[in-house]
């Protein structure tokens, strides 16, 4: 506990899902928390208010990461309100199952916009305030799909490919004093495998080595290691809590 004591984190798609699981992780350790997702979703309010009860520096924040302006001006309130920014969460995404004979550009633009453009404008956003200061963590959160690839997944793959190749250049531009990491998940039960055919359950758990689909929280402890002094001597890496999905 208090890992992260007197740390601010901003987490990009922080209201549901994983984006959320590592909010509550990162307040458990004693971190502030900006909570940033998409513009009319209540659920950033919700819990930075039960974040607040219990005692938490938290913030909610709404902004479309695909736009520079607003992704600016999220940026500059969370500033305001906690005064800094120490760790920064890109998370925000979407997933979409298309055969790539039926995608069309604009599938593939809102795909590239939504999960690699906006990490980068918020990132570019965050960078000259961790350099300011001296230190910082940038976390991004990709997928075990841009290693190893899966039919009807062409645009997702290829955007969450891009997060990793980010990761690993940002890393060599920022070192020593901010680390860059990523993680990449492997099938996570959130809203975005929700409602998917019986079968397309069934056979992930016999594809996967531990039998099972994983859960948010379970993603979280590998945000908090990185964003903790113990992650220290990671940077330009790519975590993976697959379930044994990808092996490297």
């Amino acid at each position: 506990m208090n890992r992260l004591s007197g740390k601010v984190g901003l987490v990009t798609g922080g209201a549901r899902g994983i984006g959320r699981a590592i909010v509550e992780a990162f307040a458990r350790e004693g971190a502030a928390v900006a909570i940033l997702d998409r513009p009319g979703d209540p659920e950033a309010v919700a819990l930075s208010q039960a974040l607040r009860v219990q005692g938490v520096r938290a913030l909610a924040l709404q902004a479309d990461v695909t736009d520079e302006n607003a992704v600016g001006l999220a940026v500059q309130n969370a500033l305001q309100e906690l005064g800094r920014i120490d760790i920064l969460v890109n998370n925000a995404g979407i997933s979409q199952r298309i055969r790539f004979v039926d995608m069309q550009p604009s599938d593939w633009d809102r795909m590239i916009q939504t999960d690699l453009r906006s990490v980068f404008l918020v990132t570019h956003q965050v960078v000259p305030v961790m350099l300011q200061s001296g230190s910082g963590r940038i976390i991004n959160i990709a997928s075990q799909m841009a290693q190893r690839g899966a039919p009807l997944l062409v645009h997702y793959c290829a955007a969450k490919a891009g997060v990793i190749g980010f990761t690993k250049a940002l890393a060599r531009e920022l070192a020593p004093n901010i680390t860059v990491n990523a993680i990449a998940p492997g099938p996570i039960l959130t809203d975005m495998t929700k409602g998917r055919d019986p079968e397309w359950y069934a056979q992930m758990e016999r594809e996967l080595p531990l039998g099972r689909l994983g859960r948010a929280e379970e993603v979280a402890p590998s945000a908090v290691f990185l964003a903790s002094d113990e992650g220290a001597l990671y940077t330009g890496q790519t975590l993976g809590p697959n379930l044994g999905h990808v092996m490297l």
